[in-house]
Parts: structure tokens; C-alpha cells; sequence
């Protein structure tokens, strides 16, 4: 574990390292605030909760976790350094988890930053501090998810905008598919199983259950597999394409 926080520490520096980890953050907290202050109506509901901030989290992990993992390996294949980096004394599973583990703790910097939402709802009215805090985290797991996802893609190509456009197309799948445009499609035909199956796919249907408050172990496991099985994916795709 110490080598594998030593990819992450190198990861998340070189993050910092140039402007695109601020400007990256400020877009965050801009449409954050957008979302919620004005197409979540967060005044206009006259309610002491952050369901308007985090019910638009899915959409803007859709297009900011791709922007993030693109250059994850995309970047390294690109520049050559891939080999480079293989060839340290460190094991192949602490590099492919050091540098998902960077982006998702960069993600968590830019989501701990929307906290003056929380101070003001607190400020405004008396809410139910357990239930946001419960919202931040899942939002965090979901946000591993995406990332998971776009790491995988960014490690299948050497183009980044290839990364960034085929991450957002697989995350936009896993988002949607629990929403009525897609379950009202298959529920005119096909059986009930199937669009049940269809729809626990989807991060918007076990996100909205932790905002609300309920842990659900359903929602942990199936969270907690999807990222597993991403990212063992892409562990296979790096070593392929380091044999190759």
C-alpha cells in the first residue's frame, strides 16, 4: 500500500502542477452552483435540504470525470513514458490503483469545496446534517464509478479527446438507464425482469436512494463491484497493451 500512495501522491501533484487542476475546479463549483441555485430552484423550494444540489451530481460527474481520467493513460501511451513507468520497482497493481486512487481524491477535493451549499442551507433553515452528509458520500462513491469507467476507456486509446467522447457516451448509458425514456421503451415489450435489470444499471437510481437518507447494502455492493470490475478491466487493457 505505501508504493501504491506513492503513485498517488506523484499523480495528484502533477494535477497541481499546471492550471488545468484550478480550472477544472472552478467549472465544478460553477455549474454546481448553476444547478442548484438556478435550474434546482434551491431558494424557490423553501426547503431545508440539498436535494437540488444533488440531484444534478449524476450529470456533472457525466461530463467532468471523462475530463478528468482522460489523461490518466491516454496521456502516458501517447508520450511514451508508459514503459517507463512500468519498468519501476513498483507492482503493476499499485500503479493502476495509485493513479485512479489520485483522480478520485482530486474529485473529493473539488466536491469538499461546495461547502459554503452546506453552510448556507444550515444557515437558511434547519436541515438533516446525517442525510447531506450521506448525499456527499455517496455522491463521492458514485463519482469512483465514473471514473472507474472513464479509466478504463482512457486506457484503450492514446487520444484524449477519443478518451474523453467515448468515457462520456458509456458513463451517459449507465446514467440514463434507469430513467423513464429507457425503462418505457423496453416495458412495451420486453418482460418485467428485464427492465428491472436494465434499470439497477443505473447510477441515478442508487444515488437517489442515499440522498434520501438510506444506505442500502444493494446500492453499496453493486457501487462497490462496478468499480472492481472497471478497474480490473483496465488493469487487463494496461498489460496487454504493455505486452504489445
Amino acid at each position: 500500500m505505501s508504493k501504491t500512495f506513492i503513485i498517488m501522491k506523484r499523480e495528484l501533484a502533477s494535477y497541481f502542477a499546471t492550471p488545468l487542476a484550478y480550472v477544472f475546479i472552478v467549472i465544478f463549483l460553477f455549474l454546481a452552483g448553476v444547478f442548484t441555485f438556478y435550474l434546482g430552484l434551491f431558494i424557490e423550494r423553501d426547503h431545508a435540504d440539498l436535494r437540488a444540489f444533488f440531484d444534478f451530481h449524476p450529470w456533472l460527474y457525466l461530463l467532468l470525470m471523462p475530463a478528468i481520467s482522460m489523461r490518466l493513460w491516454a496521456e502516458e501511451r501517447k508520450a511514451g513514458t508508459i514503459e517507463f513507468l512500468m519498468s519501476l520497482p513498483i507492482p503493476f497493481g499499485a500503479t493502476v490503483l495509485g493513479k485512479f486512487l489520485a483522480a478520485w481524491a482530486f474529485t473529493a477535493i473539488a466536491l469538499a469545496l461546495t461547502f459554503p451549499i452546506w453552510l448556507t442551507v444550515n444557515y437558511l433553515g434547519n436541515p438533516d446534517n446525517g442525510i447531506i452528509f450521506a448525499g456527499y458520500v455517496g455522491s463521492l462513491i458514485m463519482a469512483a464509478g465514473y471514473l472507474a469507467i472513464s479509466s478504463c476507456i482512457s486506457a484503450i486509446t492514446k487520444n484524449q479527446v477519443i478518451a474523453f467522447v467515448t468515457g462520456v457516451g458509456v458513463c451517459f448509458i449507465f446514467t440514463i438507464s434507469g430513467q423513464p425514456l429507457v425503462t418505457d421503451f423496453f416495458s412495451a415489450w420486453a418482460p418485467l425482469w428485464v427492465v428491472e435489470l436494465i434499470a439497477s444499471f443505473s447510477f441515478s437510481t442508487h444515488f437517489e436512494a442515499i440522498v434520501e437518507g438510506v444506505i442500502d447494502i444493494r446500492d453499496i455492493i453493486y457501487f462497490s463491484t462496478l468499480i472492481g470490475l472497471f478497474l480490473y478491466a483496465y488493469a487487463v487493457v494496461i498489460e496487454f497493451k504493455k505486452a504489445s
